[in-house]
């Protein structure tokens, strides 16, 4: 797996502080799309183990909230191997902290892979610039949706998410 860039700091992709890794790789090949340099799963660096020690190193601190997985597509297929045990390895060595991550597809598409349950937030959808609207919290276009992960798969009905609305929000239904 390839990545462009470890964001620091984060306030933009998530609740609270963050780290983001900017992955390489997506499929979706969306108009208008933020960051199209990171759709080609070739471009950026080898994820390696200074990069992990980058994450981690700002995993350590207690102002940061969490990680943000992001790119490109972090499910994008050659990334699943990686992203899965990362995020497996950030749950066990920092329980506290969430984990948000960002994909092209749909809820409906994805709820099932197993990595999932380790996700607290998962915003999905292809980003669709007739419906961009800068005033939305951590998405782009209104047609995306901003999950609660693990309120959702604790549902009897997985297939229909519950959104998240902020740390001090109760969630809602789509």
């Amino acid at each position: 797996m390839n990545y462009h860039n470890i964001t620091k700091d984060d306030m933009l992709n998530g609740d609270g502080l963050r780290v983001a890794l900017w992955v390489s790789g997506c499929e979706h090949d969306c108009p208008g799309c933020h960051n199209a340099i990171a759709q080609d799963p070739e471009g950026g660096l080898p994820f390696d183990d200074t990069a992990k020690a980058e994450i981690f190193a700002q995993l350590e601190k207690d102002y940061i909230s969490g990680i943000t997985f992001t790119g490109g597509d972090p499910l994008y297929e050659t990334n699943r191997p990686v992203i899965a045990a990362l995020i497996a390895e950030i749950r066990q060595l920092f329980p506290e902290k969430t984990i948000w991550l960002y994909t092209g597809a749909n809820w409906e598409e994805v709820y099932r892979h197993e990595m999932l349950r380790q996700v607290d937030v998962l915003i999905d959808g292809e980003f669709i610039e007739a419906e961009k609207d800068t005033k939305l919290f951590w998405k782009g276009s209104a047609n995306q949706r901003v999950i609660d992960v693990r309120r959702t798969l604790a549902d009897p009905d997985p297939a229909n998410p519950i959104l998240y609305c902020g740390s001090n929000l109760p969630p809602h239904r789509h």
